[in-house]
C-alpha cells in the first residue's frame, strides 16, 4: 500500500466514525448496526497500523512533516558515474532537453568558466561545490541563485565580475560542462570533495583556506568544507 492510500484509509475511518456512511447501513429496532459498525472501524484502525508499520523511517518522517518547500528535492543518484569524456560522450547529449532549463545553463557556464581547463573529475568536483551550496541554508536555494551571489569583495564566482562577455567559443569544452552539468542535476552522487563548498586555484591562497577545512585537492584546485 502506498502513502496515499493512508490518507484514504483515514478518510475512511474518519467517515465511519462520523456517521456518514450510515446511509449504507439498513437501520431496524431489531438489528442493532453498533456491533457491525464497532468491527468495521476496528479492521479500518488495523488495516492503517499494518500499513504505517510496513513504511520506512524516512517515509514516515516525510508523512509526518510533509514536503520541504524551502529547497529543491534531489533525484535518485544516477548509477554507476565515470569521470572520463568517454563516458559522458556515451551519455544522451543534453543540449536540446535542457534548453529552456535555467538552473542547468548556470551550472553549465559556471563549469565551463571556472573549470574547463580541468580534468573530467575536477570538472565534476566543482560542481559538487555548487551544488552543496544550493544544499545550505547559508546560501541562496537555486543553482543560478549560488552562481550569481556577490558578496563585498565582488563575485563569487569571479568570471561573472571579470568584465568579459561570458561567451563560450570553445564548443567541446561546452559540450561536455553541459554533460557534467546534466549528470549532477540529475542527482550523480557527491563522492570527490566530501562536502566541500569552496575552492580555490594553486595560484592564490585565501584567507579563508586557513579556518576551512580541506577535503580534497584535484588537479589546480583546493576544496575546503566550511
Amino acid at each position: 500500500m502506498k502513502k496515499h492510500q493512508i490518507w484514504v484509509v483515514a478518510a475512511l475511518v474518519a467517515t465511519i466514525h462520523s456517521g456518514a456512511t450510515f446511509a449504507e447501513v439498513s437501520l431496524s429496532t431489531s438489528n442493532d448496526p453498533n456491533p457491525g459498525l464497532n468491527a468495521s472501524f476496528g479492521m479500518l484502525l488495523q488495516a492503517e497500523k499494518s500499513t504505517h508499520n510496513a513504511l520506512s523511517s524516512a517515509e514516515k518522517l516525510a508523512l509526518a512533516t510533509g514536503p520541504d518547500l524551502q529547497r529543491p528535492a534531489r533525484k535518485a543518484p544516477a548509477a554507476d558515474v565515470e569521470y572520463s569524456a568517454e563516458w559522458l560522450l556515451a551519455q544522451p547529449n543534453p543540449a536540446a532537453k535542457s534548453a529552456k532549463d535555467a538552473q542547468w545553463q548556470c551550472l553549465r557556464e559556471a563549469l565551463y568558466f571556472e573549470a574547463r581547463g580541468e580534468r573530467i573529475e575536477g570538472q565534476f568536483a566543482v560542481a559538487e561545490v555548487i551544488l552543496n551550496r544550493v544544499d545550505s541554508p547559508a546560501y541562496p536555494n537555486s543553482v543560478c541563485g549560488v552562481i550569481e551571489q556577490s558578496n563585498a569583495r565582488g563575485c563569487q564566482f569571479s568570471y561573472n565580475c571579470d568584465g568579459k562577455p561570458e561567451v563560450m567559443r570553445d564548443d567541446s569544452a561546452a559540450d561536455l560542462a553541459g554533460r557534467i552539468a546534466r549528470v549532477m542535476l540529475d542527482g550523480a552522487p557527491r563522492a570527490l570533495t566530501q562536502g566541500a563548498t569552496h575552492f580555490h586555484t594553486r595560484a592564490v591562497k585565501p584567507r579563508w583556506s586557513n579556518v576551512f577545512e580541506q577535503t580534497a585537492s584535484i588537479g589546480s584546485h583546493k576544496f575546503y568544507r566550511q
